[in-house]
């Protein structure tokens, strides 16, 4: 298996951005519930890539208002997507200062402060698993994901069939491929949205390994005859044999678990590709000339 934070087959940073079409509305089962405090009107260019703040004063505040946004139903389309991706900006910021972490989080609705936390965490893991920066960027397709709805729906129908969570099958499609959006085989051969090595798919897949419907309910197969769903970190470990990934999805899904509407947030995520100059987003439609 592969990372999506990753390159290829060893682990490079790959934080992300905003979707280019807008997602549709979720499903009931994992749509918000308003709060009681009115959420702060949002910018109104929504086309401008959102930019992370230079201090912790300012990112605390930031990440209140986008935090708030992705808990509102009323947030939907551009502005969910815009959310998303400054939500992934401002985690990395962290990540960058991790000096400034106790003072933002300090200033966040207490609300919010698990599911930050969490993500906070599954980022420092997956950062741990970095061998090294390249210099060159990936033999890479990025293509639109399938609409938040649809993946959902994926998720729901492995769960139904094989008892794993869908909220780890979520967690896994995010770090693997940024929920669908690369294109491309890792080092290793690992192919599709949920990075099956041909051999593996050959046990457990059942139609194309590049659809995302099939390739999760394979997922879900496999974590089965792994563990899962009674022991998932054994699961999750069978998936790729490293206990910080095993750290990293938990945390990621266990957001999820605790605060469906998460999902929502990481659903923006797009793909930043980690290289020795510094990260490169690589936006939807971007190909390796």
């Amino acid at each position: 298996m592969v990372l999506a934070a990753c390159s290829g087959g060893s682990v490079t940073r790959v934080d992300s951005a905003p979707t280019t079409t807008a997602p549709t509305a979720i499903s009931a089962s994992i749509t918000p519930t308003p709060t009681p405090t009115a959420t702060p009107t949002p910018p109104l260019n929504w086309d401008e890539l959102p930019v992370p703040a230079d201090d912790p004063t300012a990112l605390a505040q930031q990440l209140s208002t986008v935090e708030g946004f992705i808990r509102d139903p009323n947030i939907t389309g551009d502005q969910l997507a815009w959310a998303g991706h400054l939500q992934q900006l401002a985690y990395s910021r962290l990540a960058d200062f991790p000096e400034w972490r106790e003072t933002v989080l300090a200033a966040l609705p207490a609300a919010v402060r698990p599911a930050v936390t969490g993500s906070l965490d599954a980022g420092k893991q997956l950062r741990s698993m970095v061998v090294a920066l390249p210099k060159s960027l990936p033999d890479w397709h990025i293509v639109q994901p399938a609409s938040i709805d649809e993946l959902l729906a994926d998720y729901r129908e492995a769960e139904a069939k094989f008892g794993v969570p869908w909220y780890y099958l979520a967690a896994i499609h995010l770090v693997e491929t940024r929920m669908g959006r690369i294109r491309g085989d890792s080092t290793a051969g690992a192919q599709g949205p949920m990075q099956f090595i041909p051999s593996t798919w050959a046990a457990y897949g059942e139609g194309d390994i590049n659809s995302d419907h099939d390739a999760i309910l394979a997922a879900g197969r496999y974590l089965k005859a792994a563990g899962a769903p009674g022991d998932m970190a054994r699961a999750v470990l069978a998936y790729n044999h490293d206990s910080r990934y095993v750290a990293a999805v938990t945390d990621y899904a266990e957001v999820m678990h605790a605060d469906p509407a998460a999902y929502r947030g990481y659903y923006g995520w797009q793909v930043y590709f980690g290289t020795k100059d510094g990260p490169v987003l690589l936006p939807v439609g971007w190909k390796k000339g």
